[in-house]
């Protein structure tokens, strides 16, 4: 072998190695994407279902129904859902496996934080929210078409459904 064709074989070789290494990072930079979309995704399911569960409760407790805006809740979390069912068919099983791992932990780290809250000063009500505001200075926070309080992180009222 004469010295050029070595050198166009190790050249071309050389290429072939940095293509390889080059689809190698671009996958695994891929597959971190999709892991974390599904982390994120999974906190916004759990987020959905608290918030869910607080206004079935806060119905249930003022004697009032709202299934259009239980449907919502429903309808929200299921097409989160759905992407998640998507984005793991993408994962090897034992990928999807260290995402769902990663998600109970993440719960469970929720879990105790929500089991262990932070005591506050109770601050002074407000009767209502100006017209056209929706946060007092209190932090307290308002639907911006009924006026009615919502909780801080809610994305519907609970008495009228619009969406926040």
């Amino acid at each position: 072998m004469d010295a050029e064709k070595w050198k166009d074989t190790i050249l071309a070789k050389s290429r072939e190695y940095v293509e390889i290494g080059v689809s190698v990072a671009s996958d695994l930079t891929e597959k971190g994407r999709t892991q974390a979309r599904i982390l994120s995704n999974q906190a916004k399911i759990s987020k959905a279902q608290r918030q869910l569960g607080a206004l079935v409760y806060s119905l249930a407790k003022g004697n009032e129904e709202n299934q259009p805006l239980v449907d919502k809740y429903i309808d929200m979390i299921d097409s989160i859902e759905q992407e998640n069912r998507q984005l793991k068919a993408k994962l090897t099983p034992a990928e999807a496996t260290e995402v769902e791992n990663a998600a109970v932990d993440a719960e469970a780290d929720l879990a105790d934080v929500m089991a262990d809250p932070v005591q506050e000063e109770p601050e002074a009500s407000s009767a209502g929210a100006p017209a056209g505001t929706d946060a007092d200075a209190a932090g307290k926070k308002y639907c911006p078409q009924c006026g009615a309080e919502v909780a801080p992180d809610a994305l519907f009222c609970t008495k009228c459904g619009a969406q926040l």
